[in-house]
């Protein structure tokens, strides 16, 4: 495996989230392929992205997803690499039956944490604008996060994510919730943010006063650095979907390209990676040519 093999992934990052100026880098990653990728560049947590494997299985983001679809990513991104695996189960199914198979079964395939979400089932992607994004009662999720605790690994790290503002609450609100999450277990509290100016999460942590750890999803924001949210304070960096948009674009651009031209040779081969460089992925002792 590719990572820090050898190494217990939930100590890791517990130990890193306490180093808030160097926050934990992690990269969305459901694939093998992806793993090892995020693994080479230097990224040192996986990312089990509810929207990518979705669109990766052809399905909706919207609870569609079962327990396997997750455990069975899960259990192929750990064979592909050590590093840490934040799973993310959206709302748990919305129950505590459903948020302790989760639990059972995601430790079980490999994960390192889950990231619970607040919101109502069914949920809707954070970034639909044809639908409202409603939040589930905050005692359903405190008893969540209860029942994962029991259930889940001793070493079992739980993010508690609110989607306060994506539903258009308050930071004061969103700021209550991820307190009551804190104070319920959760190892680090999520407030997401679609505020492209990254104002609204850079007032969040200014104003955090909780020891327990920040995590921030800056997909709304690019252009605020790693390091200028790890100053402001937050403890881990999840980038959820980069690694799939960009691969995205470099295959539509490639087919593009060939039905333009009727030959693959004549894509820049700097855009292809080498079929030596894909057997490798698949099996890192192989040697071969083409």
């Amino acid at each position: 495996m590719w990572g820090n093999s050898g190494r217990d992934g939930a100590q890791v990052i517990r130990a890193r989230l306490a180093r808030a100026s160097d926050p934990v880098l992690a990269a969305g990653a459901v694939n093998a392929v992806a793993a090892r990728v995020a693994a080479e560049a230097g990224f040192e947590a996986l990312w089990m992205s509810g929207l990518e494997l979705s669109a990766s299985l052809g399905l909706p983001d919207s609870n569609v997803l079962t327990c396997r679809d997750l455990s069975d990513a899960v259990a192929c991104v750990r064979r592909a690499s050590a590093l840490p695996i934040v799973v993310d189960i959206d709302n748990g199914g919305g129950t505590i039956d459903g948020v302790r198979r989760y639990a059972e079964e995601l430790v079980h395939a490999g994960a390192t944490a889950l990231c619970l979400e607040d919101s109502h089932y069914p949920k809707g992607n954070s970034f639909r604008t044809d639908r409202s994004q409603h939040l589930a009662d905050e005692s359903v999720v405190l008893d969540q996060i209860r029942h994962i605790r029991e259930v889940g690994s001793p070493d079992l790290l739980v993010i508690a994510r609110t989607e306060a503002l994506i539903a258009g609450e308050s930071v004061e609100v969103a700021t209550a919730r991820a307190e009551a999450y804190a104070k319920a277990g959760a190892d680090a509290v999520l407030m997401h943010s679609r505020d492209r100016t990254g104002s609204q999460a850079l007032q969040i942590a200014s104003q955090w006063s909780w020891a327990t750890p920040l995590v921030c999803i800056p997909t709304s924001f690019p252009q605020i650095s790693w390091k200028e949210l790890g100053t402001a304070g937050f403890s881990m960096v999840i980038y959820a979907n980069q690694l799939a948009r960009a691969s995205l674009a470099a295959m539509r651009a490639a087919a593009t390209e060939f039905m333009d031209h009727g030959a693959f040779e004549s894509t820049p081969q700097q855009r292809l990676s080498t079929v030596e460089d894909l057997i490798r992925l698949a099996d890192p002792i192989a040697t071969a040519t083409v």
